[in-house]
């Protein structure tokens, strides 16, 4: 299944052929504008469109730049919101996995290795977690936690400074259970991942990497008690003949808890030129330029995006029952997807980049999926592991004996190989 994917993925990067198509924006005095379709176009509904932003052919587009000449150019309409975004979810196993991967170009197994390190150090909290979030019992002992890292971690000016705000500014952090971050619906053996406050004795000893893998968790645990990032949005519809053009901009007014999440090669450009437009006002066209594009294959998995694909598998489930079967907890557990990757590695099916950590099939592991392909296919649908899980679910819930599902287990596994058998 896991190799599977990767070689499905593969496949269709190989195979895929760029295709251009054909954009055109609407220079204006302070901002540029893109053309979309809708209703008004004589575009709409056209064999020449490729999508709704684009044309398949060059020269239509020049022949829509030349129809929209010398004409005038309305604003039609302006919409203004707010908008809040709070933190993201703790860790769970796969996400820190798939962090790490990204920036320091570990692999799966080695942030396991070292997260279980800082547990065993009493640093953080149980790694193998699928959950998300906190349980209630947790959160309201959540001050231990907070404290322990404001008395040990003085010395790290960047972490001792989101705490010393967070006291100044009197964040709360005794009313968790009102919030996403707290759902013990979510959790079956253990919450997220979360640092405990203690452990300090060890933390100098640490390697580097591990520190910094330490200070990951800390600053996600953080940014849950600081408050929602801020944005002011606006969108502007100008129209020139019955071609609509779209211009928006995404300001953050409030920095909220992305003072602790933020990447510090981040760099958002804006417009502000847009909040002094008026609807109904007429504005000068300095230009229409053609933009060309081309499709993009899609990427092929890195380790730590392998892990999520494989942590949500379920999607790849159309029917809808399985889907919700391994809904939150995909195949494999958050303990094996690792050793998983590992061990397809060690065995050769798979081939990963030590320094981008991308994952690409061999040789070897291509063969051995078209023969399972041509002779077991299901072995490599997720819908097969969803139905087991799915029994054993009803085993454990007593709705059927353990002798049924084994019996019907094994029925299915002598037809697949007396089938592959005798074919």
């Amino acid at each position: 299944m896991y190799y599977g994917m990767i070689v499905t993925r593969e496949r269709e990067i190989r195979n895929f052929v760029k295709t251009k198509y054909y954009k055109i924006n609407s220079v204006f005095e302070n901002f540029t504008a893109e053309w979309k379709v809708n209703e008004k176009s004589k575009y709409f509904e056209s064999p020449k469109l490729y999508n709704e932003s684009g044309l398949k052919k060059e020269e239509d587009a020049k022949s829509l730049i030349e129809s929209l000449k010398g004409k005038k150019a309305i604003i039609t309409e302006i919409k203004k919101s707010k908008q809040k975004e709070n933190a993201p979810l703790l860790f769970n196993l796969a996400e820190i996995q798939n962090e790490c991967t990204k920036r320091f170009k570990i692999k799966p197994d080695e942030t396991l290795e070292i997260i279980q390190n800082l547990y065993e150090k009493k640093l953080v909290t149980y790694p193998r977690t699928d959950a998300r979030v906190l349980s209630t019992a947790v959160a309201k002992e959540i001050s231990k936690n907070l404290n322990g890292l404001a008395k040990n971690l003085k010395q790290d000016e960047e972490i001792n400074g989101y705490i010393t705000k967070m006291i100044e500014e009197k964040y709360p952090t005794n009313n968790l259970s009102k919030t996403k971050y707290v759902n013990d619906s979510k959790i079956t053996d253990h919450y997220a991942i979360i640092p405990t406050g203690q452990g300090f004795e060890n933390y100098a000893k640490l390697p580097e990497l591990h520190r910094e893998i330490y200070r990951v968790i800390v600053k996600r645990f953080l940014a849950i008690f600081y408050p929602p990032a801020e944005f002011s949005k606006i969108n502007v519809t100008v129209e020139i003949e019955n071609e609509t053009f779209y211009a928006n901009e995404k300001i953050c007014t409030k920095i909220g808890y992305l003072e602790v999440l933020k990447q510090k090669d981040n760099k958002e450009e804006v417009n502000e030129n847009l909040k002094d437009l008026k609807k109904g006002q007429e504005i000068e066209v300095k230009e229409l330029n053609i933009k060309e594009a081309e499709t993009t294959p899609p990427t092929r998995y890195n380790s730590g995006s392998l892990i999520l694909a494989m942590e949500n598998a379920g999607k790849l489930i159309e029917d809808e029952e399985l889907r919700e079967q391994i809904k939150g907890a995909g195949i494999g557990t958050s303990a094996t997807r690792g050793e998983i990757i590992k061990k397809l590695e060690k065995i050769k099916h798979i081939e990963i980049n030590s320094k981008t950590q991308i994952v690409t099939p061999t040789e070897k592991g291509e063969a051995i999926f078209d023969v399972v392909n041509k002779s077991m296919p299901d072995m490599l649908n997720p819908k097969l592991t969803a139905s087991w899980e799915k029994g054993l679910e009803m085993v454990a819930n007593k709705e059927i004996q353990p002798e049924e599902f084994m019996k019907k287990l094994e029925k299915y596994i002598k037809l697949k190989f007396e089938k592959f058998i005798y074919r």
